[in-house]
């Protein structure tokens, strides 16, 4: 198995980071295989979604109204509504896996991966990615 860790700034804002084409770069020229995309993190998520046509800010609508910026969370230390972030990667997981077949990623026409994040708190996340070669 081969690793590598990135950094990426996300901001003080809610930030769905498209990371595709360092996905694709790190898979490029290593044959068939897994490619698995894991961000250590318990306030950030991957997810596996269209970008560019406004599915990345719907994300985030959704998870806006699913988990409000508010005082209802008893996990209270950080900005208001800090404790949302942290029930975020039960909805957006912290991994995601794809298969790579001939060095490149087999994602649909549309399918982009994400960095996804809104904890306001931590301007910087690492990803971790691996590749598993196919035997």
């Amino acid at each position: 198995m081969d690793s590598e860790t990135r950094t990426y700034r996300t901001g003080d804002t809610d930030t769905v980071r498209d990371i595709t084409r360092d996905c694709a770069a790190f898979a490029s020229g290593r044959g068939d295989g897994l490619l698995h995309v894991f961000v250590p993190h318990a306030t950030a998520g991957i997810a596996i979604i269209e970008t560019g046509a406004g599915s990345d800010d719907d994300l985030l609508a959704a998870l806006g109204d699913l988990l409000p910026a508010d005082d209802r969370w008893r996990h209270r230390h950080g900005s208001p509504g800090h404790g949302r972030s942290h029930v975020m990667p039960a909805l957006v997981p912290p991994y995601a896996t794809v298969p790579v077949l001939d060095g490149e990623l087999a994602l649909g026409t549309w399918q982009s991966i994400c960095l996804v994040d809104v904890n306001v708190d931590n301007a910087e996340r690492e990803v971790r990615l691996s590749f598993l070669a196919g035997g």
